[in-house]
């Protein structure tokens, strides 16, 4: 099997070049490496013309729109190898990275996608712990994360996360990220729909935590500071969460999920409860949150919305196309 890396990337050369140089010490040498720059980043362009060509078989490709969906939208039409595996500029592949992914691919031809572990360091501190639930959606719309966090055996998951996934690329060939992520730069949630959407076209994701990423996460140069509140971070984030649940599961579950995120919700997209709980600890901060979390599932449910109405509208026509044929002939 032939390996191509992606990398969306921005502002960023020294992080990028830990991860390029972590590419080179891979047990089982990839094929080809993306690199996905903006065209106005002239930082990485420039570390990029200086990079050595002969380390690695680099490929650029430059994106004019901001945003992670565009780049790896303009990455994924670039791509040669039979496995895709994405990860950050701000991270660092260990070096069986590579070989533990293709052994998943190779033992069972119904897997889809891998993830693994991310290994996380703030300021150079490993935040470390064990969780053994990872990345599962609950029947009622709740998403466990804990990529970060993974312990155990690999096994079957419903979502992987953006910094550390894999792809079979004949899984993923007519499939692209969902342009209706709101956000400027890391557009939280990407990687929600995408999985999803292979989990209903009955493909396998697995999670490994044997496969590893170092991640060390860097600046972002948009609104989402990663933890200083932003308003429309926030709504962003909240929107995208709202979107992809809808989109994804039945009309019953759909329902009750839209009870539980406005009365219960979680601490990254408030519903009354968790406002109640953070509001002594958090005091005018809790109730930001809570306005900023109404207002992105309620932009979440109009995008939704307009989209089913979109292919509504779409279907008649093509009915409609269908009939006028049938009809001269």
């Amino acid at each position: 099997m032939k390996n191509t890396v992606l990398i969306p990337t921005y502002r960023r050369p020294l992080d990028l070049s830990r991860c390029l140089l972590a590419l080179q010490t891979q047990t089982k040498p990839v094929d080809q490496v993306i690199v996905v720059v903006r065209d106005t980043d002239s930082d990485t362009w420039q570390f990029l013309a200086d990079f050595p060509t002969d380390k690695l078989p680099l490929q650029t490709v430059t994106v004019s729109v901001p945003g992670v969906v565009a780049a790896l939208n303009a990455g994924l039409a670039a791509v040669e190898g039979d496995i895709v595996s994405i990860t950050d500029d701000d991270a660092a592949p260990h070096p069986d990275w590579l070989e533990k992914i293709n052994a998943h691919f190779l033992a069972d031809s119904n897997i889809a996608g891998v993830g693994g572990r991310d290994w996380i360091y703030q300021r150079n501190q490993l935040e470390d712990g064990s969780q053994s639930v990872v990345g599962k959606l609950q029947w009622f719309g709740r998403v466990i994360g804990n990529h970060h966090l993974g312990v155990g055996e690999a096994r079957e998951v419903d979502v992987l996360k953006g910094v550390n996934m894999s792809f079979r690329h004949a899984a993923i060939a007519q499939l692209h990220f969902d342009e209706r992520m709101r956000g400027t730069g890391a557009q939280v949630h990407f990687e929600m729909a995408f999985t999803f959407a292979l989990k209903r076209a009955g493909w396998k994701l697995i999670y490994d935590p044997q496969v590893a990423v170092d991640h060390y996460p860097a600046q972002r140069f948009d609104e989402d500071q990663r933890h200083n509140f932003n308003e429309m971070a926030f709504i962003n984030l909240v929107h995208n969460e709202t979107l992809v649940l809808l989109d994804h599961l039945p009309s019953l579950r759909r329902a009750v999920f839209l009870l539980w995120a406005i009365f219960i919700g979680t601490s990254d997209s408030l519903g009354l409860v968790q406002w109640l709980r953070l509001l002594p600890s958090q005091g005018q901060l809790a109730g930001k949150k809570f306005l900023a979390s109404l207002r992105g599932r309620w932009l979440g449910w109009q995008t939704h919305k307009q989209f089913k109405i979109q292919n509504t509208l779409q279907e008649a026509q093509r009915a409609t196309k269908f009939k006028s044929k049938f009809v001269v002939f």
